[in-house]
């Protein structure tokens, strides 16, 4: 019977696949035995090296495709995925190895506003409406918060 229901959800996975490609993407990421949030919203240097060595830890310690890591960043931790950031090719790194990365629109309006324009983002930072919202919504689903 478990073959069959993973058959069947197989074949679900495949049909959304044709008509809504960032389906199959969710459903990739929920296939992972464990589910991370990482939270960063410290400009503190050593504890945004601290979240990208959680990152590339977690990587190392489950086989490929068991984990799913997802860092948010806002206040001053945005800082983080600024493009002309440090640590911008880590980002890189992480986003090549799947860890997602979401930037918090709420504090990116605030910098916006503070600095006159936009600052750019490293291309792995995906925006959305509100950080703490992000990992509001990923608990819920299960997600373990880290908060280093």
């Amino acid at each position: 019977m478990y073959c069959s229901l993973r058959t069947l959800a197989l074949a679900f996975i495949s049909l959304l696949s044709i008509t809504n490609p960032t389906s199959v993407l969710a459903a990739e990421q929920s296939m992972a035995d464990y589910h991370y949030v990482l939270h960063i919203s410290d400009l503190d240097p050593s504890k945004q090296d601290l979240i990208l060595n959680n990152a590339a830890n977690l990587l190392e310690a489950y086989p490929p495709g068991q984990v799913d890591i997802e860092i948010v960043a806002y206040g001053p931790g945005l800082r983080l995925m600024f493009a002309n950031n440090v640590n911008a090719q880590r980002l890189d790194s992480l986003a090549q190895s799947g860890v997602r990365f979401a930037a918090c629109g709420n504090t990116l309006k605030g910098f916006t506003k503070q600095l006159g324009e936009e600052p750019k983002l490293n291309p792995v930072a995906k925006v959305v409406p509100g950080g703490i919202v992000r990992i509001g919504e990923l608990v819920k689903q299960g997600y373990i918060y880290v908060k280093p």
